[in-house]
């Protein structure tokens, strides 16, 4: 197959892989860290055993994200030397520089006081690690302002100019301060707290559903709850930001979400297709479900007819995206997980004020706790598509307008590029499963009640009830004894 000896469509092909994994985990860990900061803290302020306890059990599953984001992230940025090196030699000025930064800010930040936040709870006094946990989650979404600042940049190129082949900074801030900056860091800073409060509303309520200690999950599912009621609506309007950001600076990449070939006129609201097949080589979609006028109420053409909404055929076929049907419907998944999630976030809250998630109720709430199980991985999979939408409509620009990807790959054997390519996907699909395997191990365990609390003597006894799982002992004192 043609595949197998393209070099340039193996290097695509690989740092897709590699991506689509390592943002499995740092999407996790950036959002669950602020949790953490928020459970320690009620814990310092009320003294309440529970919040500790929830601190302890919810850092476990941080830190194997955390561990395994790091292993698939390092090899991720080695791509642009070895992969990309052409690209690497003509932007390094400026994106090696912001690389650089989420490395010696970001990560090193965590590196530092993660050592702390993990072994230090009953070492260092409990503001010290107070301070390192809170430390931890400004690294980790540092992280997130670095990378995205850069991936934005790729999209909308600001600060400089390509002169002999490589990009010269005249201005770092108008660089760093792109246009899509600001909404594409806050996009993906919600997206990751959103996916972490879904994830940690459903495995509470697989306990709860389970009737695994129901009144101590209670507390972290409706921490996560009342977080969502402010981020889950808050995502659906910077997501509408970001469309609208498109709209101008990417119109390709716009007909491309919408599968629309033929340029609206000036004068005219667009339609929206909700569901098509589109059809690549004969440009039109063999079927389609549209909504009159659709597309100009969400972006708000409505107020502002004076300009067409270009269709895909106002450019070349060289010059506009690839693979039509992946991006239409990876939009539309995002876009339609966003609505569930908060559709499920506003039936929940329903339920919390008229009293069926209180301490005796909660547990009786089966098809609710069902949904936010079923809900927990959808989060994941807006992100992936959300990523599929960006990075593959920005084709077929690595920079966009400036740089193609097809002059930015190395040229490497395409046998070598295949080699490391399969060698990739072996590697991942084990880490893959070995995640797996030590988060439902965790989850299956549960947390420790019997734990030392700092500076606390332990008042509550517990017993194991089945392996693995600690309960209060709530006996009379003669019967422990």
């Amino acid at each position: 197959m043609e595949f197998f000896s393209n070099t340039v469509a193996l290097s695509r092909a690989q740092f897709a892989l590699t991506a689509i994994f390592h943002m499995l985990w740092p999407v996790l860990s950036t959002g669950m860290v602020i949790y953490l900061v928020v459970v320690e803290g009620l814990w310092l302020k009320t003294r309440n055993p529970d919040y500790y306890y929830h601190a302890r059990f919810w850092s476990k599953l941080y830190i194997l994200n955390f561990g395994i984001g790091v292993a698939t992230g390092i090899p991720m940025e080695f791509q642009f030397g070895t992969n990309w090196a052409p690209f690497s030699e003509a932007v390094g000025n400026f994106f090696g520089s912001v690389i650089g930064f989420e490395a010696s800010w970001a990560f090193m930040l965590e590196a530092a006081f993660l050592g702390i936040m993990v072994f230090g709870w009953e070492r260092v006094n409990p503001i010290v690690h107070y301070l390192s946990t809170i430390l931890v989650a400004v690294g980790a979404n540092l992280s997130t302002l670095w990378i995205l600042t850069a991936n934005s940049w790729m999209q909308t190129p600001a600060g400089g100019e390509i002169i002999d082949g490589k990009f010269i900074v005249n201005d770092y801030f108008k660089a760093i301060l792109n246009p899509f900056m600001a909404v594409s860091v806050s996009h993906m800073f919600l997206a990751t707290l959103e996916t972490s409060l879904f994830v940690i509303g459903g495995i509470s309520a697989w306990y709860i559903f389970n009737n695994r200690q129901p009144a101590f999950f209670s507390k972290a599912f409706k921490i996560a709850l009342a977080a969502a009621i402010a981020v889950a609506p808050l995502q659906i309007y910077v997501g509408h930001l970001s469309g609208e950001q498109v709209l101008h600076y990417q119109p390709a990449k716009l007909a491309a979400m919408e599968a629309q070939w033929e340029t609206v006129p000036a004068g005219q609201p667009a339609d929206w297709s909700l569901l098509a097949i589109p059809n690549q080589k004969a440009e039109k979609n063999d079927w389609e479900i549209s909504i009159p006028n659709g597309l100009g109420y969400i972006l708000e053409l409505k107020k502002n007819l004076s300009a067409p909404v270009k269709g895909l055929k106002e450019w070349q076929p060289e010059n506009r995206p690839h693979l039509i049907g992946l991006i239409y419907y990876s939009f539309r998944a995002m876009v339609g997980i966003g609505f569930f999630l908060a559709g499920l976030m506003l039936i929940t809250t329903l339920h919390w004020l008229l009293g069926k998630l209180s301490t005796e109720n909660i547990a009786k709430q089966k098809w609710l706790m069902f949904a936010w199980i079923f809900a927990a991985p959808l989060g994941y999979i807006a992100v992936e598509s959300g990523w599929i939408v960006r990075c593959v409509g920005r084709q077929p620009w690595i920079l966009y307008g400036q740089i193609r990807t097809v002059d930015a790959a190395s040229q490497l054997p395409a046998s070598n590029v295949l080699t490391s390519f399969l060698g990739f996907a072996v590697v991942y699909s084990f880490l893959f499963v070995a995640v797996l395997y030590f988060g439902s191990r965790i989850i299956r365990r549960g947390p420790r009640l019997d734990l030392p609390i700092p500076g606390v003597e332990v008042t509550r006894p517990a017993i194991e009830t089945t392996p693995g799982e600690f309960v209060p002992d709530e006996r009379p004192v003669e019967a422990q004894q």
